[in-house]
């Protein structure tokens, strides 16, 4: 019997999400997503609300360090020195469980975003990124 095909954001999205706070240093970041191989992380505020989201390419923002003269060494001491909250997304868009793929899909693409957290009120449910939707479409052409 094969499983339907996911209709709603809740069907597809990522449901244990990895976070940050926004005082975490940036080094911190780099290293979650390399361990993790994470493209995206939420950050949460002190009452565990979504405030920013952080990406690979906002760490680029301090691997700039190493273009400048500075080592490895000199990029993660640098890397140290900046939170999170200097380089994130501040208010990032965000998206309801129970909303259909399709619309997920138009708001990434119009707003040329890689993904988007899912709300449910003020907690973070999960996560719906790129790569769900490359792994939902290469999923349908296995079978």
């Amino acid at each position: 019997m094969q499983a339907s095909t996911p209709k709603l954001v809740r069907d597809l999205m990522t449901k244990e999400v990895v976070t940050l706070q926004r005082n975490e240093q940036l080094s911190i970041a780099d290293q979650v997503m390399t361990l993790g191989r994470i493209r995206h992380l939420p950050v949460l505020g002190e009452e565990g609300e979504l405030v920013g989201v952080v990406s690979r390419r906002d760490l680029l923002h301090g691997a700039l360090a190493s273009v400048l003269g500075y080592g490895s060494k000199g990029r993660h001491t640098l890397m140290n020195t900046i939170l999170v909250k200097e380089v994130m997304t501040n208010d990032p868009m965000f998206i309801a469980p129970d909303t259909p793929l399709g619309e997920a899909a138009r708001i990434m693409s119009k707003n040329k975003i890689g993904c988007l957290p899912v709300t449910q009120g003020d907690a973070l449910v999960g996560i719906l990124t790129e790569g769900d939707f490359v792994a939902l479409h290469a999923a349908e052409d296995s079978c």
